[in-house]
């Protein structure tokens, strides 16, 4: 039947008979069934589609702007930047010198990330500033050993603030909200070669000396890719960070956010996570420090393995097509789905860019996850999040939302897996009565988020065929796709 359509959706008579038959044959027993109550208004969609790295790669080849904005991210992280543009953005890269002065500003290094910060601006996304240095994977580390000097660290970070903040030195006055100090200070030895205790001492001494020069930003840290075990829906945290909490609290450093990563194969592990952060923070006294998932992203079957030297190749190269295709995408849609209710302020995918791990590959071309985000992206054109609940908990997440006179509905499904191929979407309450244009976009092994289905919406009840999972399906009632 889906071939029939496809191939009779420019032909108005055909399809409103098919669209018909979708629509009305109750004699059919359907898989998954949705149903959404449009009066029952359960909050706001949360833009929590942030992006780490920028969209200028290979020193300016490749510029992504125009498709960051139009999946309207929200927040861009810069953390790796190097990966795939060196020299940018570290702090080794920005000054590489530490035995110059921090007041002066020809010890500063400042074009190439200005013109990388340049673009991340331009797409509309506020910024999380990360300063210290990318991840080493080499034998040798360069650049992640404790700064000798924490002050002079710090010195060096408050003239990267006033340079892109405050105008200093030829600068910038882009509005920056979070400064981020040091990433994953406990994966050592890639990302740090000292002991908790010197991060705790560099921290200390960076985050007091951003929040008294400047008050309005918030810094926070840190950034931690090992929080610990959770068991029974609360953390137990590693010893890395029950001290760094209890240091930031008797010596008085500032945590606006406490930021943390995690990959994962189970979409639902981020809200589950998340919840119990939340609660460790709240019990520590830390209520009012913002929760930042700053870094996630798909980890078929739960293994780093495809990452080793051993495996390169056909290997890595099939994970990784896993990660940015079809079951990808139903996972990265799964996930921003699930944290609508989570207490996560700020979330950022890695990445956004050109990454291996990226929504783009090395030519630029967008992979399904990018189309994920973009359908996610429409959700928040209708702001308000309606009740929408459905029969398959753990292999099926759903989001529905409307404008504010209740007369459009975006509704957002991932489909993760199994035999799963037909849904009846309930839909009640939509205003005003009678038929309505509706549509459906796919995004899946054979489908790019482009319409597959369009008609006229006579019934509050809808049926959905050749579901494909994995598979994420965006229907949309009230506006007419030709006009998309």
């Amino acid at each position: 039947m889906y071939d029939v359509i496809k191939a009779s959706r420019n032909l108005v008579g055909p399809l409103v008979l098919v669209v018909g038959l979708l629509s009305f044959n109750a004699s059919r027993t359907w898989g998954l069934t949705v149903r959404v109550d449009m009066q029952r208004r359960i909050g706001a969609v949360r833009p929590l589609h942030g992006v780490n790295n920028g969209p200028l790669d290979f020193g300016g080849l490749i510029d992504l702007t125009e498709s960051y904005r139009r999946i309207a991210v929200p927040h861009i992280r810069l953390h790796d930047c190097q990966w795939p543009d060196p020299d940018l953005v570290d702090v080794h890269t920005i000054f590489p010198d530490m035995s110059k002065p921090a007041d002066r500003p020809e010890s500063y290094r400042f074009a190439k990330t200005d013109a990388y910060l340049a673009a991340a601006t331009r797409t509309g996304a506020k910024l999380v500033y990360r300063l210290g240095e990318s991840i080493e994977h080499t034998r040798r580390k360069h650049h992640v050993a404790p700064p000798a000097d924490p002050d002079q660290w710090a010195a060096v970070c408050m003239g990267i603030i006033r340079h892109y903040t405050q105008g200093w030195a030829d600068g910038y006055r882009y509005d920056i909200p979070y400064w981020e100090i040091w990433n994953e200070p406990e994966n050592r030895p890639n990302m740090w070669t000292g002991t908790d205790e010197d991060y705790y001492r560099l921290y200390t001494v960076a985050a007091r000396r951003i929040k008294t020069a400047f008050p309005h930003l918030r810094v926070g840290g840190p950034a931690v890719g090992a929080p610990g075990q959770f068991v029974d829906g609360r953390l137990i945290p590693s010893p890395f960070l029950e001290a760094f909490l209890r240091h930031c609290r008797e010596h008085a450093a500032p945590l606006d956010f406490f930021s943390w990563h995690t990959y994962s194969a189970d979409p639902f592990e981020y809200g589950r996570r998340a919840r119990a952060i939340r609660a460790w923070l709240d019990a520590n006294g830390f209520e009012k420090t913002e929760l930042h998932l700053n870094e996630w992203n798909y980890l078929p079957d739960e293994d780093w393995s495809a990452l080793g030297l051993a495996s390169q190749g056909p290997a890595r190269q099939r994970w990784f097509a896993r990660q940015g295709g079809p079951e990808g995408a139903a996972f990265l849609t799964a996930v921003l789905i699930d944290l609508q209710d989570s207490p996560i302020d700020v979330a950022n995918y890695y990445s956004g860019d050109t990454n291996l791990f990226g929504l783009f590959n090395r030519y630029g071309t967008p992979k399904k996850t990018w189309y994920a985000m973009a359908a996610f992206a429409r959700l928040l054109e209708t702001p308000h999040r309606v009740q929408a609940v459905h029969d398959r908990p753990g292999h099926v997440a759903v989001c529905a939302a409307t404008n504010a006179a209740n007369t459009r509905l975006n509704l957002l499904l991932a489909v993760l897996g199994g035999d799963e191929t037909e849904a009846t979407v309930h839909v009640s309450g939509l205003e005003p009565t009678g038929p309505r244009p509706w549509s459906i976009l796919r995004v899946d092994a054979d489908h790019d988020l482009e319409p597959s289905v369009i008609g006229n919406l006579t019934d509050e009840r809808l049926h959905l065929e050749n579901l494909r999972p994995p598979c994420v399906v965006l229907l949309q009632v009230g506006v007419n796709p030709s006009t998309r």
